[in-house]
């Protein structure tokens, strides 16, 4: 996952180089969200996840999504080209993601929370080493870029070579077109995927831009700018210990008292981290760690409760379903947040997802249908 901020992590670089304008920025980020919508909605449409082998739709795609990614690191010139690789670079990690979910599903039953929490925290530390090889690596962004499509393929290797379906999985699934609409007629799956889309209004909102904000927040005090990337990495990969921690409290507490726990805590950062905006440099990256911790802490959570509420023959498809909503709704919250040309409100737009996701899981939880998520523990 870590194509996922390739191409973010060195717009700095891509600004420089080839004087990319506003717009053209949101698109670079922007265009790996729209190409995994449309890989999640080819894949959901003809339930690939559920019909072949997820283990080596994982690697394929990974494979593929590294070749992409290489190219655009060591022979793209401008921005159009890179846009382009970028959506097909999204395209093909819908097939990472989602086979992913299912792949650790089929090991755990009683401590699924915990092993979904563990797996996102991996993506996590995936989406946030781009920064790290920027601070860290070469001067040249291409040679970044080449060295994260290395990660990535090893990762493909991995799951290849030395990953298996569990002892929970059920035998491939015939093609059922119309899973697409009985995904979202279980009342169970519908509200968990709910919470899921007011989350996702937030993340990729906060993950795209709070690099952008700290390098300008560090700036205005003269900061070192590898600090600003090296806190990037650090505030990202926070997310990493939220899930694991996240997902170990749930087993025991509850999949909706810990999302909408998270999702109250990760609100209030995004009212309040603008207005530490130019301020001092330490306060500003606790804080802003403190959000990235627990802006995805809640992530695996909602697709646990799917995993448990979801026919389990096609949860491969509901998984992916889920995803390809809530995806599409991070390009809107991308783009409105530079709208607002203020740091200090910017990210105020992204409280309203985390209120709707409190509320849907509270929903939930008076469900009868409940008593299915964390074997009793709602």
């Amino acid at each position: 996952m870590s194509l996922w901020f390739s191409g973010s992590a060195v717009v700095p670089a891509l600004t420089r180089e080839w004087q990319l304008s506003p717009s053209q920025i949101s698109w670079i980020a922007n265009a790996v969200q729209l190409g995994f919508v449309a890989g999640t909605l080819i894949s959901a449409t003809l339930n690939l996840p559920d019909i072949i082998s997820t283990r080596h739709l994982f690697a394929v795609s990974a494979f593929l999504g590294a070749i992409g990614n290489v190219v655009f690191g060591l022979y793209v010139h401008d921005p159009s080209t890179a846009i382009l690789l970028r959506f097909l670079t999204g395209v093909c990690l819908a097939g990472v993601y989602p086979p992913g979910m299912k792949i650790m599903a089929t090991w755990f039953r009683e401590r699924r929370g915990m092993a979904l929490g563990v797996l996102v925290g991996a993506l996590t530390m995936g989406k946030a080493t781009p920064y790290l090889v920027n601070a860290l690596g070469s001067a040249n962004w291409r040679n970044n870029i080449f060295f994260v499509s290395v990660l990535a393929a090893i990762g493909g290797l991995i799951v290849l070579f030395f990953v298996d379906d569990g002892p929970y999985a059920l035998q491939r699934a015939k093609f059922d077109l119309s899973q697409i609409v009985k995904v979202f007629s279980n009342r169970g799956v519908r509200l968990a995927s709910f919470g899921y889309f007011g989350h996702m209004w937030e993340l990729y909102g906060m993950w795209i831009w709070i690099p952008v904000m700290i390098r300008s927040s560090l700036a205005i005090q003269h900061a070192d700018p590898e600090l600003a990337e090296v806190g990037s990495f650090i505030v990202i990969g926070a997310g990493a210990v939220g899930c694991v921690v996240a997902g170990l409290i749930a087993d025991r507490v509850g999949r909706t008292l810990v999302t909408s726990w998270a999702m109250a805590i990760s609100g209030t950062c995004c009212l309040v981290i603008g207005l530490l905006y130019g301020g001092n440099p330490v306060l500003l990256l606790i804080v802003a760690a403190i959000w990235g911790a627990t802006v995805v802490a809640d992530s695996a959570q909602f697709s646990s409760c799917v995993t448990e509420l979801g026919d389990p023959q096609y949860i491969g498809t509901a998984l992916t379903i889920q995803m390809c909503v809530g995806f599409l709704l991070t390009t809107v919250s991308i783009e409105l947040v530079p709208k607002i040309d203020n740091w200090r409100y910017a990210f105020m737009i992204l409280a309203p997802g985390p209120l709707f996701g409190v509320i849907s899981m509270m929903r939930l939880r008076r469900l009868p249908e409940a008593v299915k998520i964390a074997h009793g523990k709602r």
